[in-house]
């Protein structure tokens, strides 16, 4: 009989962690529902500690997603383990996991704790986290780097204090295959009552063997594994959830082990990390890239159209992934809209439909086909720009052979307007500085990149931008059948995350933005006059 893997998904708060990523409340909520959906057995919702909108998103997917059990992270100190189970007390299953550093070199550089302290702050975590919910899990973070008899000893506390789950994280992402597999099995050998807990895996890829690695824990007695969408995560990320899940339901010949994850919804929810997060997909990423059942060779071409299975180990179809159609037209209703919508998991209020309407009937205007992926990149793209500050309400640009490039943008916050005019290098150059001119706020553009969402001229451009202030990173997404237009809502999604982030104050923000919402023709108001000195 196959092995179950409980499959831990980390994407909302290891995933979040990856540099320029900063979502909302409305945007985890979102990615946890389709995780829900894809049955994952345990999502792992966020740090509630690290800001006041992280504890409300995280409390706010306890309250509203069922199935899967909900977790939150904590520091071993009662006030991180307080707040983690404040925000998940509402879940149907609540777990709170708690970490410590195990290794030298957390210990005695990060730390300064001895390890006899780190012992006694382990058993005091796990007791008193216990004492909120039956389900614990304890990570002791850069095992791979630890003491192996230390490990023993610290895991082995955390048991007898409660711990229901052991975590094994190789945090730098250090380990290799063999040597990962051989610290798991010798915990599972040396820790006493280890067989009345689940031992569970975290693995990095700073050198590529994330995947690898929890697998070959998996292989020696570990039984959860923890992982992300699309790999995402700090530094190279954490191991992919489609890759792992997708590696044990291909190869149950050799793995013996099975997943609970519904693999027909992986596509779905890798496309709305990544619309929701600003980080793209790479054509060639296993399982979930563009090409991953693109066949380009003739022999290949050949050899797939007589049998699928000569070149394929996997079918498009059991990772969600199915021909995009022509489901809607420019005669389409509201309800109509609504119904495919839903149909393809987006449930978007009143007012997100009603935005989303306006753009499917302006993108009709322009395009004979209107494809799944087109309704995809509308909805995520009135998920993300729902609740932000800045938001789009026209652009115009101009340019030509011997013309200077010119774009005037009006942007609109609670209920106020904003306008700017700016030249450029460029159309997008010159749309971007508009945006900047509105919005007062400066920032350095660190990267640009721009693709086709589908095939065709007239395809709907999907642009990010990455934004640098104040040494910062911060990332943004736009999409529209105009290029410069979704050039100008990467920009203000960029800027808006920057706001939820916290690197810009929204009382200095709206100050300085008072500047440009007088009416056209008003008077500018008279400088005020320095105060002297002098007496």
């Amino acid at each position: 009989m196959a092995e179950r893997i409980y499959i831990f998904d980390t994407t909302l708060r290891d995933g979040e962690q990856a540099p320029g990523i900063s979502l909302n409340q409305r945007e985890k909520l979102e990615i946890a529902e389709q995780l829900a959906r894809l049955e994952v057995d345990i999502i792992e919702a966020g740090f509630p500690i690290t800001s006041p909108g992280e504890f409300e998103a995280v409390k706010a997917i306890a309250k509203n997603v069922k199935g899967p059990v909900i977790c939150a992270l904590a520091r071993t100190d009662r006030r991180d383990i307080d707040c983690a189970w404040e925000a998940i007390m509402f879940a149907e299953r609540p777990l709170i996991h708690t970490f410590l550093s195990t290794s030298r070199y957390h210990m005695e550089y990060q730390l300064k704790k001895t390890p006899k302290q780190v012992v006694e702050m382990t058993k005091e975590a796990v007791s008193y986290a216990k004492k909120y919910t039956e389900n614990v899990e304890f990570s002791a973070m850069d095992a791979t780097r630890s003491d192996p008899e230390f490990l023993y000893q610290v895991y082995a506390e955390a048991i007898k204090a409660g711990a229901t789950i052991i975590n094994v994280p190789d945090t730098v992402g250090y380990a290799v295959p063999d040597e990962f597999a051989a610290l798991v099995k010798g915990i599972m050998e040396n820790v006493p009552g280890i067989e009345e807990v689940v031992v569970s895996v975290h693995c990095h890829n700073d050198l590529g063997l994330a995947v690898a690695n929890s697998l070959a824990a998996a292989r020696v007695g570990a039984r959860q594994i923890e992982c992300a969408i699309n790999g995402l995560g700090e530094r190279a990320g954490n191991a992919s959830l489609e890759e792992i899940v997708m590696i044990i339901n291909t190869r149950k010949d050799a793995l013996n082990m099975t997943t609970g994850v519904n693999t027909r919804e992986i596509f779905q929810t890798s496309r709305l990390a990544s619309m929701l997060t600003g980080y793209v997909v790479q054509p060639n990423k296993a399982v979930v890239g563009d090409n991953a059942f693109a066949h380009e060779s003739g022999i290949h071409q050949d050899g797939v159209l007589k049998h699928r299975s000569t070149y394929e180990i996997m079918r498009p179809e059991d990772v969600g992934l199915a021909e995009s159609e022509i489901y809607l037209g420019k005669h389409s209703g509201r309800h109509a809209l609504k119904t495919k919508l839903e149909e393809m998991g987006f449930y978007l209020d009143d007012k997100g439909l009603e935005r989303a309407f306006v753009r499917f009937k302006e993108l009709a205007s322009k395009k004979k086909e209107i494809t799944v992926k087109d309704l995809e990149a509308i909805a995520l793209d009135e998920i993300r720009t729902l609740e932000e500050l800045f938001q789009l309400e026209y652009m115009q640009s101009s340019s030509g052979t011997g013309a200077i490039p010119i774009a005037a943008v009006k942007l609109s916050r609670e209920g106020r307007s904003y306008e700017a005019t700016a030249t450029g290098d460029g159309q997008v150059d010159a749309v971007c500085k508009a945006v900047q001119k509105a919005t007062k706020v400066k920032a350095k553009l660190v990267a640009y990149q721009v693709q086709a969402i589908t095939k065709g001229l007239d395809a709907m451009g999907d642009v990010t931008i990455k934004l640098e202030l104040d040494g910062h990173e911060v990332v943004g997404r736009g999409v529209s059948p105009d290029i410069i237009e979704a050039s100008a809502r990467a920009y203000i999604n960029a800027i808006n995350r920057a706001v939820q982030k916290g690197l810009l104050e929204k009382k200095k923000l709206a100050r300085k933005a008072k500047t440009t919402a007088r009416k056209p023709g008003a008077a500018k108001p008279a400088p005020r006059k320095s105060k002297s000195t002098k007496k």
